[in-house]
């Protein structure tokens, strides 16, 4: 993912309303753009705004059947974001739990030893 992807991706998630919009398509994916704009204030213009920020980052995807566009949440852009860190630094910090469990257990180990002798 490129660096102006994922400005872009973060813009779009910036906006309260977006982030509404893309927790309803998850609670009921192939939603219209009448029914989402069914729990807005504003209005299905400015709902229509909001979806194209969010179809231009691939956060929704939609189908068109009929006169209806079907409404589909897309996770796959924001888990590529979650990858592009947590995969970087799951090693590192991997490696740091481990020594850290390793020194606990040794520390453990000889207090046991220092008693017993």
């Amino acid at each position: 993912m490129k660096s102006h992807d994922i400005d872009d991706l973060l813009s779009a998630l910036a906006h309260a309303e977006r982030r509404r919009m893309l927790d309803l398509l998850m609670e009921a994916p192939g939603m219209g753009v009448s029914a989402l704009a069914s729990h807005f204030a504003m209005s299905r213009i400015a709902v229509q705004k909001h979806l194209r920020v969010l179809e231009r980052v691939e956060l929704v995807l939609s189908r068109k059947q009929g006169r209806t566009r079907h409404l589909f949440f897309n996770p796959i852009p924001i888990q590529q974001i979650h990858d592009r860190w947590t995969t970087k630094y799951s090693a590192f910090w991997s490696e740091r739990v481990v020594d850290i469990k390793t020194r606990v257990e040794a520390a453990i180990r000889d207090r046991k030893e220092n008693k017993s002798a």
